[in-house]
């Protein structure tokens, strides 16, 4: 694949930190790496966003490219609004994910919040990006419970729109799980109609660079580069 979309069930899940490993493994194989972020919420002009992290975890070797940064953690089509700014379509997602991908074997575009929020008045989503794309989505859940049902209605959103499923990813694994989840873990795939590809253990993104980089395949499935396995 050229253009991996990464969304998720929800917001603060381990997005950020299962990009960045994404991007780690693909460059340890010698891949050229682009990470995008179409709509960078809640972060004051000059703080460092989400490219930033992946970036600081993956390797400054990682191209960056943020679209839109709005002030208030707020979905980016009320973040636009709200602070009277252009809001960005995914039509600018799309041709700057191409561009991207004209100079780099793989371009991970990440979301913000989950595959249907809106980034414009005209109900424009990322999915609609990847649509446009043809591009597949992989999707980043939480580990406990409630994950089921969200990783369910995000699968039947994804088929109902033609799009391609690359996976479930954890993005933060738990030091001491629960029933629930130890249970989700093998329930996850049937629920949301497509297979688990990685399990990051929560605390990654605090890790030191060299340790993150060094751990990251063992997180993810072949699928993605890694040598993970259930």
């Amino acid at each position: 694949m050229t253009v991996l979309v990464v969304s998720g069930t929800g917001t603060e899940i381990g997005k950020t930190v299962v990009t960045a490993a994404v991007a780690a493994v693909a460059r340890a194989a010698g891949r050229s790496v682009a990470v995008l972020k179409p709509a960078q919420t809640g972060v004051a002009p000059g703080e460092p966003g989400d490219v930033a992290e992946v970036r600081r975890l993956a390797g400054d070797d990682v191209t960056g490219l943020e679209l839109a940064r709005f002030p208030e953690p707020l979905a980016p089509d009320t973040a636009a609004r709200r602070a009277g700014m252009t809001p960005v379509h995914p039509e600018d997602v799309a041709e700057a994910a191409a561009k991207l991908a004209t100079e780099h074997d793989l371009v991970l575009v990440e979301g913000a919040g989950g595959l249907l929020v809106r980034l414009d008045a005209a109900g424009g989503t990322l999915a609609d990006a990847a649509r446009l794309l043809g591009a597949p989505v992989l999707v980043v859940t939480p580990a406990g419970l409630g994950t089921l049902n969200m990783a369910a209605l995000t699968g039947e959103a994804l088929r109902a729109r033609g799009l391609e499923c690359a996976g479930l990813v954890v993005g933060s694994w738990p030091a001491e799980p629960d029933l629930a989840s130890l249970s989700n873990l093998a329930d996850l795939p049937e629920s949301a109609g497509s297979p688990l590809v990685g399990v990051v253990p929560e605390g990654a993104g605090r890790l030191p660079a060299a340790d993150f980089r060094a751990a990251a395949p063992s997180w993810l499935g072949p699928e993605l580069g890694g040598g993970w396995s259930r």
